[in-house]
């Protein structure tokens, strides 16, 4: 059975081969045929403790990456702002390093970061959501501040405020939206790529995927995959509220 689930504009696909367990016909249809639904939802109850641990795991890990990932973005981006080329390098660095697959990456971070004693588990994890949160983060930031009309630049300086003050009162109130979307984006792809930080002993809801594949138990597999989903949803409504809540009534479609 394959399952490949698209989040955020970037694919994450996670493979799952089971042979000589789910027949060749319908893996749904086999899969309620023997009863595994119930199965699941039975293994669901009986850890449901677990799974609210791991839950909590799941959402330290993206939460204090992605706040890491604003602090840090969001300025580069204003900065950036005030100089194409340095833009347009800061952008492919960024788009670079969104090429590099989760499991390479962190990887490569557990020799770094053994230098500090922290080589897997949770700093490796947040390290590497932080670099994957930073293109959406500083395009999406970028191009609202970019893309603000002139005119209300002008008419700003008229009002004799300072470079700062039309940051503040004009311009991020503007980019604001777009600015949200971003950290929407980044905050779904990075649940997604937080179930793979299970591999560097990073915790949260990966370990029923990696168990489930490991000991080819499609209970804890699907009890992973319909828990990171349904996380992922949430999250995504809840900013999409957030976003609307924030933004400017003058710029409500």
């Amino acid at each position: 059975m394959a399952i490949s689930v698209e989040i955020g504009g970037r694919d994450v696909a996670i493979i799952l081969l089971l042979r000589g367990v789910i027949p060749r016909q319908s893996s749904l249809e086999a899969l309620i045929g023997r009863g595994y639904d119930l199965e699941t939802v039975e293994f669901i109850v009986a850890n449901w403790p677990v799974i609210g641990q791991r839950a909590l795991e799941h959402v330290s890990i993206v939460g204090v990456a992605v706040a890491i990932a604003i602090l840090t973005g969001v300025p580069i981006a204003i900065a950036i702002t005030q100089n194409k080329k340095l833009a347009d390098r800061v952008l492919y660095t960024a788009a670079i390093m969104m090429t590099i697959p989760s499991i390479a990456l962190f990887g490569l971070l557990i020799p770094v970061l053994s230098l500090i004693g922290h080589g897997i588990g949770y700093v490796p994890a947040v390290v590497a959501l932080v670099l994957y949160s930073q293109l959406p983060i500083i395009r999406n930031t970028y191009t609202a501040i970019v893309n603000v009309d002139p005119a209300l630049r002008e008419a700003a300086r008229g009002m004799g405020m300072t470079t700062l003050e039309r940051l503040r009162h004009v311009e991020l109130p503007i980019a604001l939206p777009v600015i949200i979307s971003g950290v929407r984006n980044a905050v779904v792809l990075n649940i997604a790529i937080a179930a793979i930080a299970t591999y560097i002993g990073a915790g949260g809801l990966g370990t029923f995927i990696s168990r489930g594949i490991s000991q080819t138990d499609i209970r804890q597999l699907l009890t992973g995959a319909l828990a990171v989903s349904l996380l992922a949803i949430i999250a995504d409504y809840a900013l999409l509220g957030l976003q609307r809540l924030l933004t400017s009534p003058g710029l409500r479609s």
